[in-house]
């Protein structure tokens, strides 16, 4: 079978074999793998086609279990292809077992999907399986802190302004306003521009007074990715100087995390998704920490479908905005930022004054430095 049949059979499944012919080897491997996945596909009944290789599905018996398949993935797929997968198996198919089973965690990829499967999951797992999970959090949280800390700290410390200076250091050398001073210098045979006096710049850094930051986030089953997202966030700003963070996780009740914003892992694996969500209780709490109105940020991260009371919400969050306290609603926090959130009320809130919208870790430092700098 050439190499062209080989990838329409794979896309079109057994029903095309009188025109592709069938597959051998590890084409056949890949086809069951791919089968035993997305045979579980609740639509190919309603299309009228027979899968064998799927657990409960077909007339075949079941070729593989969730270990056996991801050792199979991983020799017979490329990297992205073995995301994609375990991505799918975890998010579209929700096997239980990708995050419940030992020999299934010391073989899957670290990935922030796996670890919002596992913030999920982690009251069925037993103390052996939560240890395994374990090592996950910890990865992905580090992947995700050495990206983010190097945003922060070149939003916060990087050159605000920059200033002639004698002291001359080598990373501040101005190569532009060198050149430029010296291009009279320029030798047309040799190509090169002598230097007679080079320049040199210094940094100014941001000084920061003493702000408050209050995190409020909505730990409600689908805000998973801006739970993870916020703890990490929160333990990158809580070491910058001037600037007293506090991290809050709510549904109906309250659970104040800024005692561990330090240690991030420890965070997550405290959180408990699901439940109810009462956001105007959220934002009273929140309310209540303020030390200094005008020098205050709150951060409230919720997809706005209030299950307490709209208006005692919109009042409270009138009452912060009139004494100064500067109110961001965001409709999501995660790297990609896309938001699903009621629209309705999160009007109601802009039109009493907080910001409205939707971004990533990144852009929100960028926001509370643009604040703290005001």
């Amino acid at each position: 079978m050439s190499a062209d049949l080989e990838r329409w059979r794979l896309i079109l499944g057994p029903a095309s074999e009188r025109q592709t012919g069938s597959l051998n080897g590890e084409a056949a491997a890949r086809d069951a793998a791919l089968d035993w996945l997305y045979g579980r596909d609740s639509d190919l009944d309603k299309r009228g086609i027979r899968r064998g290789g799927a657990k409960g599905a077909g007339d075949g018996p079941s070729v593989l279990d969730t270990v056996e398949w991801l050792d199979e993935i991983h020799r017979l797929f490329p990297k992205e292809t073995i995301e994609r997968l375990e991505r799918d198996a975890i998010e579209r198919y929700e096997i239980a077992d990708v995050v419940t089973d030992v020999d299934v965690l010391a073989r899957v990829e670290p990935n922030p999907n796996l670890l919002k499967a596992i913030l999920r999951t982690k009251h069925l797992m037993n103390p052996q399986v939560l240890a395994a999970a374990r090592r996950i959090v910890e990865e992905v949280v580090r992947q995700l802190i050495e990206k983010l800390s190097v945003e922060v700290r070149t939003t916060f410390t990087g050159s605000r302004v920059r200033r002639p200076s004698n002291h001359r250091r080598a990373r501040d050398f101005d190569l532009r306003r060198t050149l430029t001073a010296n291009l009279k210098h320029y030798d047309p045979e040799l190509r090169r521009v002598a230097i007679e006096r080079p320049y040199f710049h210094s940094r100014t850094s941001r000084r920061l007074e003493q702000w408050q930051l209050i995190l409020l986030v909505d730990q409600s089953g689908s805000m998973a990715g801006s739970v993870i997202h916020s703890a990490v966030t929160a333990s990158c700003l809580y070491r910058l100087p001037g600037l007293k963070t506090h991290l809050v996780a709510f549904d109906t009740d309250i659970a104040d995390l800024t005692s561990d914003v330090e240690d991030p892992v420890e965070l997550l694996m405290s959180v408990q998704l699901g439940g109810g969500t009462d956001i105007a209780r959220a934002v009273d709490y929140g309310a209540t920490l303020i030390e200094n109105p005008r020098r205050s940020i709150v951060v409230l991260i919720t997809d706005f479908y209030e299950g307490g009371s709209e208006s005692r919400l919109v009042h409270t969050v009138k009452q912060l905005c009139q004494q100064g306290t500067q109110v961001l609603g965001l409709a999501s926090l995660d790297e990609d930022a896309n938001p699903d959130y009621d629209r309705g009320l999160a009007s109601r809130l802009a039109g009493v004054g907080a910001h409205i919208g939707a971004m990533t870790p990144a852009h929100l430092a960028e926001f509370v430095a643009e604040r703290l700098g005001s």
